[in-house]
């Protein structure tokens, strides 16, 4: 099965459609080249700084930069990108609702091994999820080109719909090859690695990631960006970054009050929150 592609003004359905069905879509040209530049130069510093990982999964010569959207003012706009927005919203449209699971810059550098292929969903403890049934949607956009000499990251497309814990080899992937701009879009239970990197250069690629909101995020969004700058933010990106009910009484704060409040004090919804009246019925609540 190959890796399907699409034109960066391809249809949404089409795209979400690919995404049930195989787990992965290549979405070419969706970011141009100043964009990247702007977030290229905004990290530099931060990336510089990152040390390399501390183990094979992680990658001896790979640096994972994160907090990105305390550090890049740019990086946001593909947070809140529409297409991939409305990517997320297709992918996990049985969830309430869905957050920010994680930002990263991933840079892949010369002679770091392949990763071994994983499913990202079992970030949660290795819960076996039902299959067919997402919890994530995620992106990994390409800072720099991406091509299997350099460790495009690899994919078994279809492998959503596999069994849980498989143990899967390089040998049964694909490289998911693209120009810098494009973006891998794929979901929690694709089954995939970061490449080997056997040329000279580092392989770089913003790594975004949406979970439902009823599941605890990878990277701490509370702590990773702080509260002063978090308040510089729309409300949407607030919400989208953890400061909403994930569901009937998930993440409310002291007096019932909708974690909004912390940012915006006259934001806050009031009765179920982001669970409509109309759902109360199939809601099974707590005594009075």
């Amino acid at each position: 099965m190959e890796i399907r592609r699409f034109d960066s003004d391809a249809p949404a359905s089409e795209m979400a459609a690919a995404l049930a069905a195989d787990g992965c879509a290549v979405i070419e040209g969706l970011a141009d080249d100043d964009i990247l530049d702007s977030i290229d130069a905004e990290l530099a510093p931060w990336i510089d700084a990152t040390p390399d990982g501390p183990d094979e999964f992680s990658g001896f010569a790979t640096r994972r930069t994160g907090a990105l959207l305390a550090r890049s003012e740019t990086a946001r706009g593909l947070v809140v990108h529409p297409t991939i927005r409305s990517l997320a919203d297709a992918v996990l449209a049985h969830a309430t609702s869905y957050q920010l699971h994680l930002t990263q810059i991933i840079s892949i550098g010369p002679g770091e091994s392949a990763q071994p292929i994983h499913r990202d969903q079992w970030a949660f403890d290795f819960f076996p999820f039902p299959k067919g049934y997402e919890v994530q949607c995620n992106t990994l956009w390409a800072l720099t080109d991406f091509t299997e000499e350099n460790g495009a990251t690899r994919v078994i497309p279809g492998s959503n719909l596999h069994d849980d814990k498989l143990r899967y080899t390089v040998e049964d992937t694909l490289p998911a090859t693209m120009d810098r701009g494009s973006v891998l879009v794929y979901t929690g239970a694709l089954y995939h690695g970061g490449g080997a990197n056997r040329s000279d250069s580092v392989r770089r690629g913003i790594n975004i990631t949406y979970n439902a909101s009823w599941l605890r995020q990878e990277e701490n969004q509370y702590l990773s960006v702080p509260l002063d700058v978090a308040r510089t933010f729309d409300e949407d990106l607030q919400r989208l970054m953890g400061y909403s009910r994930g569901a009937y009484a998930l993440g409310y704060i002291d007096d019932l009050r909708d974690p909004i409040e912390v940012l915006r004090p006259d934001a806050g919804r009031t009765g179920f929150g982001d669970v409509g009246i109309e759902d109360v019925d199939a809601i099974h609540l707590d005594d009075r």
